[in-house]
């Protein structure tokens, strides 16, 4: 792992809630696609944040951070980072990056602010195989909460074998996208998922639930299936 002091070049409030924020380290610095960083808070308090960026893109990292006063973990780090516009990182952590394996059918799912880690895999995954089948599934309570969803399905024009579903659970009457939970319209669209690799990050009682469904009713392959909370279910 590598400690680097970081200048905070940009922070956009992408929601009321989420907020953009790229980084310039003062070294050079590599990582996995799916891999996360640690912010230092102090010695005794390191908190995770997945990198939305890629490793090929070396002039900054960027972080989707949820930050509100009912997240006040993050909200720490936000107030850290608007004030001193200077940030410590210890880079990278993880073992659910992207893996070489470039024909099985890929899945992503992603809850919320977890499209930040399933961003740098896809972008990553469409670089290194642009042919290869990718399902893209990305939930949250509102349309709102889909920050980036114009851009993700903009990839689809140069990508035909890119397929997009967002998923809402509250949807309004103007919403024509799917409704309910990531994971049940999973298993609405697969009766198996043996073929296929699977990258997940959500909260952990939803890795949990996943990795349960997926296994014992889908057959799909532990082995195959990758999330960094698989790790503390």
């Amino acid at each position: 792992m590598t400690i680097l002091s970081c200048k905070v070049t940009s922070v956009d409030a992408i929601t009321d809630t989420v907020y953009r924020v790229r980084l310039v380290p003062e070294a050079p610095f590599s990582f996995q696609a799916g891999q996360y960083l640690m912010v230092v808070m102090d010695e005794r308090d390191k908190r995770p944040f997945s990198m939305a960026s890629t490793p090929d893109q070396q002039d900054y990292i960027e972080l989707h951070i949820g930050a509100s006063e009912l997240n006040l973990y993050a909200m720490a780090v936000m107030d850290r980072i608007l004030k001193d516009r200077e940030i410590v990182v210890d880079i990278p952590h993880g073992e659910a990056w992207l893996r070489d394996d470039e024909e099985r059918p890929l899945i992503l799912i992603a809850g919320g602010t977890g499209f930040s880690y399933v961003r740098s895999i896809l972008l990553t995954a469409l670089k290194r195989n642009p042919n290869r089948d990718v399902t893209i599934y990305w939930g949250g309570r509102e349309e709102k909460h889909l920050y980036d969803l114009a851009e993700l399905e903009a990839l689809t024009v140069n990508h035909p074998k890119l397929n997009v579903i967002p998923v809402v659970e509250q949807p309004d009457d103007a919403w024509r996208g799917r409704s309910g939970t990531v994971l049940t319209a999973v298993l609405q669209d697969y009766g198996t998922l043996a073929e296929h690799d699977i990258y997940i990050a959500g909260r952990f009682e939803m890795a949990k639930i996943a990795r349960d469904l997926f296994c014992n009713e889908r057959q799909a392959r532990e082995d195959r299936l990758f999330g960094d909370a698989f790790a503390f279910i």
